[in-house]
Order: structure tokens, then C-alpha cells, then sequence
């Protein structure tokens, strides 16, 4: 069943003001401070909308609060019932330090229909691929590359890689080095990172490396438009993280997620820019108003651009 477009622009609403809340931390070098911003902002504006939502992907757990904890109910308890995933502030130290690439970032979808994942790593790997079996998690990073080499018709070297500047991935990298590929490392934001392989202006044409799994089923939600290829699988390190994953009905602790099993119905996926980066400008306030630009999907209607809108403070 098709989400109506019209919650399109609420969420864009949504994440626009998290996104203004947290903007005017920019730069503060408080990251705690930016992102209850955002997550103060997003809470209030979830509560005012005519749905039945629930946080399926969020920040933390109940006794985490006040953050966005997973399990949380939102909306006026009226309208459809929602399965919503948050990152109010995706990228906490980009807007700390006032670097590019700090985004406030929504997901929904059908109730029952967005993986309900724990606040733990996940391997995972995208590409602009609508093929299966062009990039796999299973195969070697060599394999993956000569795979979308043949694909994409490039050499190794025309071919770039995005993935987190991160100690764990030394092998890939170096790996990735020996190919002779192009590299894109990001610091943090691995939402949008994975998003860079969308389109051919972004220049990247694979995500890969481990990172934080409730980002990767908000990256999920967005890529399943594009007709992306992507796959996830959880990185279940201690016993608590294997409880909290069987408690959230997740019993095969190894499992490779496809797209369509991380989403499995219509979903709508908004992301603001708080400080510009590579695939939306920041907030600029001018008088009594604010500038935002948002990258938003809608599967079933095939929507997937960047709004700006204009708002008064």
C-alpha cells in the first residue's frame, strides 16, 4: 500500500526545524547540546502530526531518554499507524566543529515494515547496481570492485570508493589502494555516505566498510528508490548485543539483509542539511527566515529531489 504524498512535505517540515534547532549549535564544540536540539525539535513536531507513529530506529533505548528511544509513541494517536527511524542529528561532530555534512534525517514506513534494529555496527555495502550478484557482502573486496568494473564498463582506477577513515577498515583500504580505486574517505556520516552512490554527480560508485546499523536502515529507506543495491549485516560483538537482538526477534545473529528486507514496503526518507555538504546546503537564516534544503524519496510516487524551503523563524 502507497504512503500518501502528502506526509512528504510534514516530514520535510519535520526535519527542517530539528534541522534549525540544531544549527544554532554550529560550531559551539558541544555535540551533546547540537543534537538534543534537534532531537527536542523533531519530538515536538512528530507529536503535532494526525499519524500513530512508532520509533523503530532511534537514539538509544527507553532509559536513554530524552532522546528518541526505540519503542517510543509519536503523533496524536489519530491517522495511520507508522514505523518511524530518526537521526535528528546525523553526524554530531560535523556540526560541533562546524564541518560540512551535518544532517537531520526521517524515515517512514507501513507499521511492521522497517527493520527494527538494535544500536550496534553492521557491515554493509552499496552501489548504483539494479542487478544482483554485481556486489555482494560475501565476496572480497577485489571481487566486488572487478564486478562493478565490468558492470559500470570502468577500469578500477576510473572507480571511487566511499567508506568511513576508520582504523577497522586498514585491510580494505589498503586493498581497495592495491586496485588502484579512487578513495573518498568520510570521518563520520555514514547515512550519507552510503547515499553518495545515487547519482553520478556525486562521483562515487560504491559505499562499503562497517558502521552503525540504525544508519544503515535510514540509508536503506532512501537507496530503495534510486533502485540501489544494498546489503547489511549486523556485528553482534557481546552477549548484551545478542540479547537485545533475540528480544527484537532478530534469531540468526549472521544473516545478510537485503534491501527489501531491511524495507519492506512504501517509505518516505527526508534529509535536511544542517551545515552543507555533498548532497545538501546548510541552514542560512536571512532576517526572519530560514533557508533549508532537503534531499526526499518517495518510493511508490518515484519522488527523489532536493526541496529548499523558505521559513519564518
Amino acid at each position: 500500500m502507497a504512503i500518501d504524498k502528502r506526509f512528504v512535505d510534514q516530514l520535510a517540515f519535520v526535519t527542517s526545524k530539528a534541522a534549525l534547532a540544531s544549527s544554532y549549535h554550529i560550531g559551539k564544540k558541544n555535540k551533546i547540546a547540537a543534537d538534543k536540539a534537534a532531537v527536542d525539535s523533531m519530538r515536538n513536531e512528530l507529536n503535532k502530526m494526525n499519524i500513530q507513529g512508532k520509533i523503530v530506529i532511534g537514539e538509544g533505548e527507553l532509559d536513554e531518554a530524552p532522546m528518541l528511544y526505540i519503542g517510543e509513541k509519536v503523533g496524536t494517536n489519530e491517522g495511520p499507524n507508522f514505523d518511524i527511524a530518526v537521526d535528528p542529528l546525523e553526524g554530531t561532530n560535523f556540526a560541533a566543529n562546524n564541518l560540512p555534512g551535518a544532517l537531520s534525517v526521517i524515515a517512514i514506513g507501513e507499521k511492521n515494515s522497517l527493520f527494527n534494529a538494535p544500536e550496534t555496527y553492521m557491515e554493509k555495502i552499496s552501489a548504483r547496481v539494479s542487478e544482483k550478484n554485481v556486489i555482494d557482502l560475501d565476496y572480497s573486496v577485489r571481487q566486488n570492485i572487478f564486478n562493478l568494473s565490468d558492470y559500470l564498463n570502468k577500469k578500477p582506477e576510473n572507480l571511487t570508493a566511499c567508506i568511513l577513515d576508520r582504523p577497522r577498515h586498514k585491510e580494505i583500504i589498503d586493498e581497495l589502494i592495491k586496485l588502484k580505486v579512487n578513495l573518498k574517505l568520510i570521518t563520520d556520516g555514514d547515512v550519507s555516505g552510503a547515499l553518495l552512490v545515487t547519482e553520478e554527480k556525486y562521483n562515487v560508485d560504491i559505499f562499503l566498510g562497517i558502521g552503525g546499523g540504525p544508519e544503515g536502515v535510514l540509508a536503506a529507506a532512501a537507496l530503495d528508490a534510486f533502485n540501489c543495491n544494498f546489503q547489511g549485516r549486523f556485528i553482534f560483538e557481546t552477549d548484551n548485543d545478542k540479547a537485545r537482538a533475540k528480544n527484537m526477534g532478530i534469531n540468526n545473529l549472521t544473516k545478510k539483509y537485503e534491501l527489501n528486507e531491511i524495507v519492506t514496503s512504501d517509505s518516505i526518507f527526508c534529509a535536511t542539511g544542517i551545515t552543507s555538504g555533498d548532497l545538501v546546503a546548510g541552514i542560512k537564516i536571512q532576517d526572519n527566515i530560514f533557508i533549508s534544503e532537503t534531499l526526499v524519496t518517495h518510493k511508490s510516487s518515484g519522488l527523489k529531489k532536493v526541496i529548499k524551503l523558505k521559513q519564518n523563524l
